[in-house]
């Protein structure tokens, strides 16, 4: 008997590279493709400050300086701050739940408050696809980052229960 063969149409989910000017640097100095899209960093998932470190460090300038600011401000602000990297960003929490994210894209760096409809004043901006609740800051310079409401969002976040985390 013959083999079978089947016919299936499908359509190509691959995207084209954006084509690069001489002006936008070579591809040592670029987020990957996946950034360029507005999706996360294909990072992978890990617990612990060593692996938000090598995230911070993997990320093009001037990112890494606004996730290196931020990743300070809330070593400082923070007694007992936990680190991870998760969905390709750097994840932060005290105690049992994770309070905000951090992470570098193609133009800015999103800080992003987990239950920032709580927070006072609440941040301007509401991400795609990270939950009804979760409001935030988008960085494009070192400059951007208002360190004195930034540390009050990170308490006033580490107050309630984290995501992931036990009800408190």
């Amino acid at each position: 008997m013959a083999a079978r063969k089947t016919h299936k149409a499908s359509k190509s989910t691959v995207r084209k590279p954006a084509k690069r000017t001489a002006a936008q640097g070579s591809a040592a100095t670029t987020l990957p493709e996946t950034m360029l899209t507005g999706k996360a960093s294909p990072a992978r998932a890990a617990d612990g400050d060593k692996p938000v470190f090598s995230y911070i460090a993997s990320l093009p300038q001037p990112q890494r300086s606004i996730a290196e600011k931020v990743d300070a401000l809330a070593a400082k602000t923070l007694p007992g701050l936990k680190r991870s990297v998760k969905w390709g960003m750097s994840y932060y929490g005290v105690g049992d739940g994770w309070c905000f994210c951090c992470g570098g894209f193609a133009k800015h760096v999103k800080l992003m408050f987990m239950n920032g409809v709580t927070l006072t004043p609440v941040p301007p901006v509401t991400p795609v696809a990270m939950g009804t609740a979760t409001r935030g800051v988008e960085l494009e310079s070192v400059e951007d980052l208002d360190a004195r409401q930034i540390a009050a969002w990170m308490k006033q976040a580490t107050a309630v229960p984290g995501v992931g985390g036990k009800k408190r």
